[in-house]
């Protein structure tokens, strides 16, 4: 590891430093702040948000998560979804099953009760 690779890495955890103190800061001020609206709490979060992310993407964990949901967004765009007539068609399938297998229970427990109070008296 180099002095420059040591300098970055001490500088990132400064910059989480900041980020969860921003974080903390945020949960803390929309305490203390709760005799304001929710609208202006919801704003300021936001916005204490946007600056946590800003500083966190800009470590060298913050550049391999953006890069992972990059990643994730084209394997996304890869799936090959089904259509309107097979979503459908497997939901009747799993609704008929579900009647079914309740139908199958509903018997067992029945004769199950029939028995025991057979056998109780």
């Amino acid at each position: 590891m180099s002095s420059t690779d040591s300098g970055q890495a001490v500088f990132d955890r400064f910059k989480w430093l900041v980020v969860t103190a921003l974080v903390v800061g945020g949960v803390y001020g929309n305490w203390y702040f709760q005799d304001q609206s929710v609208l202006n709490r919801s704003l300021a979060l936001l916005g204490v948000a946007f600056v946590a992310g800003f500083v966190g993407l800009q470590t060298v964990r913050g550049r391999a998560i953006w890069a992972l949901m990059r990643e994730a967004r084209v394997e996304i765009r890869r799936v090959v979804w089904p259509t309107r007539q097979e979503t459908t068609q497997t939901t009747f399938v799993v609704v008929l099953l579900v009647l079914v297998f309740s139908m199958i229970l509903w018997g067992l427990d029945s004769l199950l009760s029939w028995v025991v109070s057979s056998v109780i008296g």
